[in-house]
């Protein structure tokens, strides 16, 4: 839970990474960097159902290459 200062803060932080082009989400599992570019999709919707209200904002893009993702392989033979 948050309270409305802090929630004003995150959204605040997404907009000044969206106008830099990066945005970084962090948690103690590592971060996630996003490059967001070109064309974005927005989409806000809102519902009310008698004590509880929600405010839903997506932003999604596509990335221009697909990251070329690097594992280890092993091979074996048996």
């Amino acid at each position: 839970m948050h309270d409305a200062k802090s929630i004003q803060n995150i959204l605040k932080a997404i907009q000044q990474g969206l106008s830099k082009g990066k945005l970084t989400f962090e948690d103690e599992d590592g971060a996630l960097d996003m490059r967001p570019a070109g064309l974005l999709h927005l989409k806000v919707s809102a519902s009310q159902e008698e004590a509880s209200s929600r405010v839903n904002i997506r932003i999604s893009w596509q990335d221009d290459k697909p990251k070329a993702r690097k594992k280890n392989i092993r091979v074996r033979s048996e």
